[in-house]
């Protein structure tokens, strides 16, 4: 069943036949994105092994005991880096906490870095070699084209194409395997991940070829969307939702337990979340301000406090 919400080819916009046909990418991708807050990205350039090597290294650390997985557990940090355990994020709201345990990535900055106060080292597990160096590529790999989908953005709003650049460079990006445990019999009112919006600028999900996936349209109904397996779906954060003033709606979404035998199987994906410098201050931008959308956020906020105000709301912190 093919899902209304639209997979564009971002060769058009990386390596065009022509100014117009660069345009063109532009106005369907903002277009694509005031509707939905989603969109699938196709002809990324990701080669598939490396997606497949990377997922390999996931699935054999979220395979450990679960003795030795809490050895990288790092209580009181809100999860920020290594492992965070199953039953402990809950969506924003809900009574229940989603049925997943995660690993976080975080970007490798020096020891000079003036943001190492807030962007702690990452952790890798000792038991599982390949996950450092295929989980650390695929993190760059994604930043990389969560650039590029900026840049679109950026002209669609009448940006210069480089204005993220300087303001992401040192991102509190995070890369986070999840790992999706087959689901016991019987009625639970737990789901793999409640109704939520994500906290960022934009997010990047590698494995949306996984059914579960659920985005809810501006109508109230919730539409499924199940990507290709060469496509990598991108949807809007909460930061670059309040940035644009709205232009860009972060959409809520959520991941739905299957029925049947499937509920027995596994689920694996792998999102990147792409951060602003921590010192970014997200102020909605004049150009997204008009008299009829007048300024929603009176209050500048830095990126780091607004991500320490979210974590809290979803009980990391």
């Amino acid at each position: 069943m093919t899902s209304p919400i639209p997979t564009f080819d971002i060769r058009r916009f990386s390596h065009p036949s022509s100014p117009s046909e660069r345009q063109a990418f532009v106005d369907a991708l903002g277009a694509a994105y005031r509707e939905w807050g989603f969109a699938g990205i196709r002809n990324h350039g990701i080669p598939q092994a490396r997606i497949d090597a990377a997922y390999a290294a996931f699935r054999e650390f979220f395979a450990l005991p679960v003795d030795t997985k809490m050895r990288y557990h790092l209580a009181g940090s809100g999860g920020a880096r290594g492992y965070t355990p199953f039953g402990v994020e809950t969506a924003k709201d809900s009574n229940h906490f989603d049925l997943k345990e995660f690993w976080h990535i975080g970007r490798d900055i020096t020891d000079d870095s003036q943001y190492c106060d807030v962007m702690p080292k990452n952790l890798w597990p000792d038991e599982v070699p390949a996950f450092r160096s295929e989980g650390y590529r695929l993190y760059r790999d994604l930043d990389a084209l969560g650039s590029k989908v900026l840049s679109a953005l950026a002209l669609h709003i009448g940006l210069p194409a480089d204005w993220f650049a300087d303001k992401t460079n040192c991102g509190n990006s995070i890369l986070r395997p999840l790992h999706y445990p087959p689901i016991p019999e019987g009625d639970i009112p737990n789901i793999r991940s409640g109704a939520h919006e994500d906290i960022n600028l934009i997010t990047l999900l590698v494995g949306a070829s996984a059914e579960g996936l659920q985005v809810l349209s501006r109508q109230g109904e919730w539409v499924p969307f199940t990507a290709d397996a060469d496509t990598i779906v991108v949807n809007i954060g909460d930061m670059l939702q309040r940035l644009t003033n709205h232009v860009y709606p972060s959409t809520t979404h959520r991941v739905v337990n299957p029925l049947g035998p499937k509920a027995r199987e596994p689920r694996y994906s792998v999102p990147f979340f792409l951060h602003p410098n921590p010192d970014f201050l997200i102020d909605v931008l004049p150009s997204c301000i008009t008299p009829d959308t007048p300024k929603r956020y009176p209050e500048p906020i830095t990126a780091q406090a607004y991500l320490e105000q979210r974590l809290r709301e979803i009980k990391l912190i």
